[in-house]
């Protein structure tokens, strides 16, 4: 079943984010991020009758967020693929909403990690028999990666340290980004290391912030208060959970789901306007860059040189800074789509890229393991 320009995305919005100090719960930034996408889209709770959540904190997410928010759903997915969570929701919201299943579909995510100690909050940690090697999870399973992907193709580590001056450029035109402070390529290989070859300037934020969407049909969205951002197609992949199971260190399933979206989309990877992708660390963006056909296996490490995926350059990726400046409150993939949104509908201010049309989200969960791709588009797509 084709998706396309069935479903589109009419609010979008993020909590506070950054550091909202103490007294703030996950649940308190969902509901900011709800009543701002409610109000973005001209609707009201009563309206919404699907729900999709994920979370680290609550192991019932969709129950907790539905008896917090009032709102009592036909239909409830809480599906948990880690970041990558809210990109599958998109295509899951899509399929429910086109079966007849909710009409209103509410995403929504919230995390305090920072202002609870400044530690990633996830559900897992290494397996025991990775645990004797002692890895710091995740940072030292996506060194790994790195690692291999240094040996097999050369990159190097100030092609590394180029997605994050280039996330950084981007960060200081977004008055909403953590981090917006200069920061040069010598600056990120000077930095304290993590898990070689990672130092703290690869790795992502941790931040508070949240997020929601709210998707409807194509007919109804025509009739409210934004213009409509189409999903125009999606795809899921996964081939392992652990890194010690990974198939294949340099290549991600984003192959296949990229693949899936393209082929639902009708859009070829030289077609996409703005390319939003998980940077947890580094080395994701140029691996991602590789496998969702923007370059060759290998060219990543040259494709991001000379500022080509910075303001200005071949390919605007990660507009908002990214989780290596903008934010990155545990699971990300949320703020991904609401950054695709904005672009779509032109209203990214300093940062915004001009005549945007075509829109790629992708979405990271656990260790290089779950991949999701969706394709968005506005109404001249249709």
């Amino acid at each position: 079943m084709s998706l396309r320009d069935r479903v589109a995305v009419v609010g979008a919005a993020e909590s506070d984010l950054g550091e909202v100090g103490p007294g703030f719960t996950p649940l308190d930034l969902i509901g900011q991020a709800t009543s701002r996408a409610l109000d973005d889209a001209g609707l009201t709770r009563d309206d919404v009758d699907g729900l999709f959540s994920a979370s680290a904190y609550y192991h019932m997410p969709t129950l907790s967020v539905g008896e917090y928010l009032g709102i009592r759903p036909r239909y409830s997915d809480a599906t948990n693929l880690g970041g990558s969570s809210f990109v599958s929701h998109l295509l899951h919201a899509a399929a429910a909403i086109e079966s007849g299943l909710c009409e209103v579909a509410l995403i929504t995510y919230g995390s305090t990690q920072r202002s609870d100690g400044g530690r990633l909050v996830s559900g897992s940690e290494a397996l025991p028999y990775e645990a004797s090697y002692r890895p710091r999870y995740p940072v030292s399973m996506y060194a790994l990666a790195a690692s291999r992907h240094m040996y097999e193709y050369g990159t190097t580590r100030e092609q590394l340290a180029a997605v994050a001056v280039a996330a950084r450029k981007w960060a200081r035109l977004n008055p909403r980004a953590f981090r917006r402070g200069p920061l040069t390529v010598d600056d990120v290989l000077g930095a304290r290391m993590v898990s070689s070859p990672l130092g703290v300037l690869d790795c992502c934020l941790v931040t508070d912030g949240g997020g929601a969407l709210l998707l409807t049909s194509a007919g109804r969205a025509r009739d409210l208060r934004q213009p409509p951002v189409y999903l125009l197609g999606a795809g899921e992949a996964h081939h392992h959970r652990n890194i010690s199971q990974m198939p294949d260190l340099t290549t991600t399933a984003a192959v296949d789901s990229g693949k899936r979206a393209y082929e639902m989309a009708g859009v070829a990877p030289a077609e996409v306007d703005v390319a939003m992708l998980y940077d947890a660390f580094t080395i994701n963006t140029i691996m991602f860059l590789e496998d969702l056909g923007f370059c060759g296996k290998g060219e990543g490490g040259a494709f991001v040189e000379d500022g080509r995926i910075a303001p200005g350059g071949q390919l605007a990726v990660n507009t908002s800074g990214g989780g290596l400046s903008y934010n990155h409150p545990g699971m990300y993939g949320l703020l991904l789509t609401i950054e695709a949104v904005r672009q779509l509908r032109g209203g990214c201010g300093e940062r915004q890229v001009p005549g945007a049309r075509v829109a790629l989200v992708h979405g990271n969960g656990g260790v290089f393991s779950s991949q999701v791709t969706a394709v968005l588009g506005t109404g001249d797509t249709v």
